[in-house]
This record gives structure tokens, sequence and C-alpha cells, in this order.
């Protein structure tokens, strides 16, 4: 095989890695799947070439001999059930972050896919960032010395998605779909210490009373009823290492929009993005800028890797193992907002 024929499920960040697949020369979108058709055609149309199969079925899909590799970008709580049934029918799967809509799904996924050895992989598109990688390297190589805490934070004023009930419904909710992103960077970066303890706060001051909706546009009729997640989460954990990161993420809330990561090193410092490097030289400040050149997007440079993992039998650098242990962090987080207690995590 000198060619990845992908099948694209689901056609809302679908789209996204769709354009990321389109990128790679290896690679090729043979086929899509979607419960709405009329989505899959719109999409076609505009952003492919050639010609594609259409799926509204992902059973049918993943039985498809001339399909080599299924990337699962549906609402959360269909990941498992789609990633699991492209494992039984032993094709590589890619999964959207989170990995589940909850921990003891995201263990059965890990679990067969693991035991299935087929290629597997976490769709983590912030690890695939070009500031992210290059301070992950730097880190590797020692610039930053000991890296002691982080933190992070992700702000919408008002960015509430209501255009899906998953992302209001059990297993879905704000740390689920935008936190996942800052967490897993941060700790990807600080070189994956081991978690140990969480303590964390969570809640819903916005989607259940109508407002914080996208855009300051009105909640669908009925949607703020059905609000059963949280639209904001604060927690710190503590690694084995000493280490601490303190994650807070909002949907919602009466202060600016903010994406940002921070990282305390003992040689240096970093905030992003924009990519500030801090340091002292000689005994005085040194700030430092970095920008990079225009070169493949993250979601081309994700795609890219999973096809080396494909083709060539590259390690993959984000199995979905580090996906549960993501989800492990994050639903402490959850839980212990939920029950006022620190949670004590035992992952081996």
């Amino acid at each position: 095989m000198d060619q990845v024929r992908v099948a694209i499920v689901g056609m809302g960040i679908g789209k996204s890695m769709a354009a990321g697949f389109a990128g790679v020369p290896r690679a090729k979108v043979t086929a899509l799947c979607d419960v709405v058709e009329e989505r899959m055609e719109a999409f076609a149309a505009t952003e492919l070439s050639w010609p594609v199969k259409y799926y509204t079925d992902y059973v049918e899909l993943c039985k498809d001999p001339e399909i080599d590799a299924i990337f699962v970008g549906t609402p959360n709580q269909m990941h498992v059930p789609i990633a699991l049934e492209a494992i039984r029918n032993r094709k590589p799967v890619l999964v959207i972050k989170p990995l589940a809509d909850s921990l003891p799904a995201a263990q059965e996924l890990v679990t067969a896919a693991e035991a299935s050895g087929v290629v597997n992989m976490i769709a983590m598109v912030a690890r695939h960032a070009p500031s992210t990688r290059y301070v992950q390297q730097m880190i590797a190589d020692g610039d930053f010395g000991e890296i002691y805490h982080a933190r992070a934070r992700t702000l919408r004023r008002t960015g509430i998605p209501g255009w899906n009930t998953g992302f209001i419904s059990m297993g879905g909710g704000v740390f689920r779909d935008i936190g996942v992103h800052a967490l897993d960077a941060a700790w990807w970066m600080m070189g994956m210490p081991k978690p140990v303890s969480v303590i964390g706060t969570a809640g819903a001051k916005f989607g259940p009373r109508g407002q914080g909706y996208w855009d300051l546009r009105p909640a669908l009729p009925g949607l703020a009823a059905q609000f059963a997640v949280d639209d904001y989460a604060s927690g710190f954990i503590r690694f084995d290492n000493g280490a601490g990161l303190q994650i807070e993420t909002f949907w919602a809330g009466h202060q600016p929009d903010e994406r940002v990561i921070e990282l305390f090193g003992t040689e240096a410092g970093m905030r992003l993005d924009p990519l500030m490097i801090y340091r002292t030289l000689n005994g005085a400040p040194v700030d430092t800028t970095v920008t990079f050149p225009k070169g493949p997007t993250p979601w081309e440079h994700m795609a890219n890797h999973f096809v080396e993992c494909i083709l060539d039998d590259v390690p993959c650098e984000s199995p979905l193992r580090h996906g549960m242990i993501v989800q492990e962090m994050l639903e402490a987080v959850l839980d212990s907002g939920a029950t006022g207690q620190e949670i004590r995590l035992n992952y081996d």
C-alpha cells in the first residue's frame, strides 16, 4: 500500500480533518459519513475535486474493503462506538478529542485498540501547532531546565455552542470541548508527567439560563432546559514529579476572550499564543518573540503523522492511551467540582 484511503465520519470538525488529509500526498479522502447526506454532498462539491462514497451508517462504512483508515469527528458520545467498530474491522483509527464522553468508555476503547494492534491515534490538534512543537523540543533539549509549574486558561465571553445537543448533553461540556486542548498541550509540553491528584470546581452559570450562547444568539427553543453539563471548569493537577498545572476553561463569562498557556522552568519560561520565551542572560531579562514561517497547517501535520504511522511504521506520538490519561485528568476536575473533594489518581 502506497496511499491511505481515509473515511471521514462527521461533517463538523471532519471538514478540517479532511482538508488536512487533502494536503498529504500519500492520503486520499475516499468516503464521507454523516447522518445528514446533504452535509456530505455540500462539502464534497465545494472542497473535493474527486468522487467519494457517502455513508449514513458507520457500521457499513467500517466494513468497506476500499477504506483503509477512519477519522472519527462526531459528538463525544459517539466516539467510542464508531472507533470500536473501526477496530473490529482492523482499520487504523484517528479520534478527535476528547477520547470519549466518560473515563470508562475511554478505557474500553484503549484496551480494544491496544489488543488489536492497529494504529490508533488521538487527534489533539494543539500538539501539532508549530509553536507547541517548538516549545516541546526546547524543553526536551533542556533549554527550560526543570518545568515545575504551568497555567492554562481558555475563555470565551459568549461561546456556548448551541447548534448541536451533543455539546450540552451528558458527556459534553466546556472542559471536554475546549479545555481539553489546553490541558493536553500543557501536559504534553511538560513531558507528560504522571498525574497523582486533582482538585477542581465546575458548574453551569449561563447555559441553563439561556445566556452566553455563541455570539449572543438566542438559545434554540428548549435547549437551555436540556443543559446538563459544565459551562465553566477550573482545577489544579499535581504530578508525581512535584510539578503542578492550573487549568481554567469557560464557555461564557464576563471577561474578554482569552487563550493562553504559560510554563515555568528553572532556566526559562514561556507564554503562548503568540509565543514568548522569557530568560535571564548575562544578568538581564531577555524576552523573545518567536514567529514561524508559513508551513503545513496543524491539521496537515497531524494527518501526515497518522499516514506515516500506517505506511512507515513510525511510532505514534499521540496514541489513544494519551487521550485516556487526559480524560482521566479532566474527569477528575469535574468529579472534584461535583463532590467538593480532592480526587486521588492511581493511574499506571
